[in-house]
C-alpha cells in the first residue's frame, strides 16, 4: 500500500510551489455562500504574492458578489486540466472577500491591467480574497500528494 505523505506548510506567505502554480493560471472559480443560497463564478485573477491574495473584477450586482457581501467568506480553486494522471495539479482556498479602490492610479488596478490590458475599456469594480486557508493537489509528487497552507 502506497503512503500519501501530507506536507505541511505553515509560513507567512504561501510556499514557492504553490505561488507559482497561481502565478500559471488566470481563471478562478469563487464559490460564495449565505444562508441556504449559494452560488459560483468563473473570473479572471491576479495573484498578489505579497500579500497572499486573488485580485480580479467583478460588477457589484452579480450573485456572486451579492451573496458574498452577505458573507464575506467564501472559497474557490485554480486548476490545471488535464487527462493525465500525473499531471493532475490543482488548488482550492478559503479567504475574505473585499472590494478595493479601482481609481486610475490605484495600486490594484495598475496590477489588474498590467495582466489584463484589454480590462482598461471594463467600467466594473475590483476584488480581493485575502487567502488563509491553501490546499494544493499536485500529483507531480505522487498520487494525492498535498500542499497546506494556513495564514
Amino acid at each position: 500500500m502506497q503512503n500519501n505523505f501530507i506536507f505541511l506548510v505553515s509560513m507567512a506567505l504561501p510556499e514557492s510551489r504553490i505561488t507559482e502554480f497561481f502565478k500559471e493560471h488566470h481563471v478562478l472559480t469563487l464559490a460564495t455562500s449565505n444562508n441556504s443560497e449559494s452560488w459560483c463564478a468563473n473570473c479572471f485573477y491576479v495573484y498578489l504574492e505579497d500579500e497572499a491574495a486573488l485580485l480580479f473584477t467583478s460588477d457589484s450586482d452579480t450573485k456572486h458578489i451579492l451573496t458574498g457581501m452577505q458573507n464575506p467568506l467564501v472559497s474557490g480553486s485554480v486548476v490545471l486540466e488535464t487527462k493525465i494522471i500525473g499531471k493532475i495539479r490543482g488548488v482550492q482556498f478559503t479567504g475574505e472577500l473585499i472590494k478595493v479602490e479601482n481609481t486610475e492610479h490605484s495600486k490594484y488596478r495598475l496590477k489588474y491591467l498590467k495582466k489584463f490590458p484589454f480590462a482598461v475599456v471594463i467600467n466594473t469594480d475590483l476584488w480581493i480574497v485575502k487567502l488563509n486557508h491553501i490546499k494544493m493537489t499536485d500529483n507531480r509528487l505522487g498520487f494525492g500528494k498535498k500542499l497546506y497552507w494556513n495564514k
